[in-house]
């Protein structure tokens, strides 16, 4: 009789080990890439000598001492309730409509014209008429960071409506599910990764409209830094503050998003 081989390399290695270890290279790669950025900005900060292309350590300087006198966390907090907010109204709404339009084909061939046209619609269209409908206020601005990303949200879902399987439905009715299980047990885990998918990349598009929103017609957060520091030509102070944004926003998306995104499309697998 052959021998039984117990080389450990023939041993299948935990799917847990293998995505410890996948995210540990992800985030090597990540740190490698940024540092190399880092270095090149400070090598050419360096070379240049301009005082509107300050070094890295300059700005966070800069970041240290906006935080130290409280200004950074009273601007960032803003911000951040605003886009938690919008955030939340847009993913609501959208879903609701693009499950509405997935559903029902009259309904879909009606307001897919509208849809396009929303999605088409320059932000800066909408905020500016939000202003002059709503006044300067954070319901205008939360309107129409909403109304940009809603079109978005409700084109994810509608294709996630779509591919909703036939076979899976006629299965949970063969077996009698009924409409509540039918849904936690069918629907839903078919749905989630299309509204894991809208949520990260309406995270990303809200804050950014955000920003311009408050640029316009806000007296704080982030955007409103902002509108400051360009009226000033601090570039310091517009680098610090939207590095320390984009550092907040990556932390909710590597910490939150992401590993969200991971389990509701695990099933698939």
């Amino acid at each position: 009789m052959a021998p039984v081989s117990t080389s450990t390399s023939s041993i299948p290695r935990p799917a847990r080990a293998l995505g410890f270890n996948s995210t540990i290279e992800r985030f090597a790669w990540m740190a490698g890439s940024l540092l190399v950025l880092g270095l090149f900005w400070h090598v050419l900060a360096v070379v240049l000598q301009n005082r509107y292309l300050p070094t890295p350590v300059a700005v966070f300087d800069i970041m240290m001492r906006e935080a130290e006198s409280g200004e950074l966390w009273k601007h960032t907090s803003a911000t951040l309730a605003r886009v938690a907010i919008a955030f939340i109204f847009s993913m609501f709404i959208g879903t609701a409509i693009g499950l509405a339009l997935g559903k029902y084909k009259t309904a879909d061939k009606f307001f897919d014209a509208w849809l396009t046209l929303f999605l088409n619609l320059p932000a800066l269209v909408t905020i500016t008429l939000c202003y002059i409908w709503f006044g300067l206020t954070d319901v205008a601005a939360i309107v129409a960071v909403a109304l940009n990303k809603i079109p978005n949200v409700a084109v994810n879902m509608r294709e996630g409506a779509r591919s909703l399987s036939k076979d899976l439905a006629e299965m949970a009715a063969m077996y009698k599910f009924g409409s509540w299980k039918t849904l936690r047990h069918v629907t839903l885990p078919q749905l989630a990764p299309f509204f894991a998918a809208a949520a990260r990349s309406g995270l990303s598009l809200v804050w950014k409209i955000v920003l311009v929103v408050e640029a316009f017609g806000r007296s704080n957060g982030v955007g409103y830094r902002l509108a400051i520091a360009f009226q000033e030509f601090d570039v310091g102070t517009i680098l610090a503050y939207a590095l320390a944004f984009i550092l907040i926003v990556q932390i909710i998306e590597f910490t939150i998003l992401q590993p969200l995104q991971a389990r509701v499309s695990a099933w698939r697998r």
